[in-house]
């Protein structure tokens, strides 16, 4: 890895260690296998979101011409979320695009910390008409009392959050009994505003 950009991680790495706001605000960063180009963040679900009590893991890898390129940063935990796709979790966030060189140049420059904040930020505040995912954003924009408890199912399954939905949960065992694959039936279901036919009839004949 390019020197500079080494001891930048470094650098930062520190930092969000030692950080008050950030241990305030439970965000995480490690390093994986010892290396300064891949990391694992972690943050915690914002308070009055449906994300609240969950913990959602990210990939973030540094490229060689950091700081004048962003790093790369996924979602490894699933969300629900109009700017994280529910398949892969690459995010839609304009400071991991063409935003980070502006930002990079003004006094207080883009970090690691930032970036993790951002993503934090980003949970409290979607942009729907910037979306990653489509079919999240419609649901946010047309029904958000059904992207509420949508988003919050997902927490409680993949990011270990409190609230669990009796009523959606009934909705997947009702698909998996038919043989279909829980992950399936939860995206097809959550897809179709849980429309329990239109669901089935997605996973069985498309």
């Amino acid at each position: 890895m390019a020197n500079i950009a080494a001891q930048r991680i470094k650098r930062e790495f520190k930092e969000v260690i030692k950080s008050e706001e950030v241990a305030k605000c439970a965000i995480k960063v490690e390093l994986v296998n010892d290396s300064l180009t891949e990391l694992k963040g972690e943050i915690a679900g914002p308070p009055d979101t449906p994300y609240e009590g969950g913990n959602f893991v990210l990939e973030i890898n540094v490229p060689e011409t950091y700081p004048f390129n962003p790093p790369k940063v996924r979602f490894i935990t699933k969300i629900w979320h109009p700017n994280i796709s529910s398949v892969t979790g690459a995010i839609c966030l304009d400071i991991l695009k063409d935003q980070w060189y502006v930002s990079a140049n003004m006094a207080a420059a883009m970090t690691l910390r930032t970036v993790l904040l951002s993503l934090q930020a980003l949970l409290s505040a979607a942009e729907p008409d910037d979306p990653q995912d489509a079919v999240v954003a419609k649901q946010y924009k047309e029904h958000p009392e059904m992207f509420r408890q949508t988003a919050t199912h997902w927490t409680f399954v993949y990011a270990g959050g409190p609230a669990k939905i009796p009523d959606l949960d009934d909705k997947i065992r009702r698909l998996t009994d038919m043989g279909i694959e829980e992950h399936s039936a939860r995206v097809a279901l959550s897809s179709y505003n849980w429309d329990l036919e239109r669901a089935t009839e997605h996973c069985l004949f498309s």
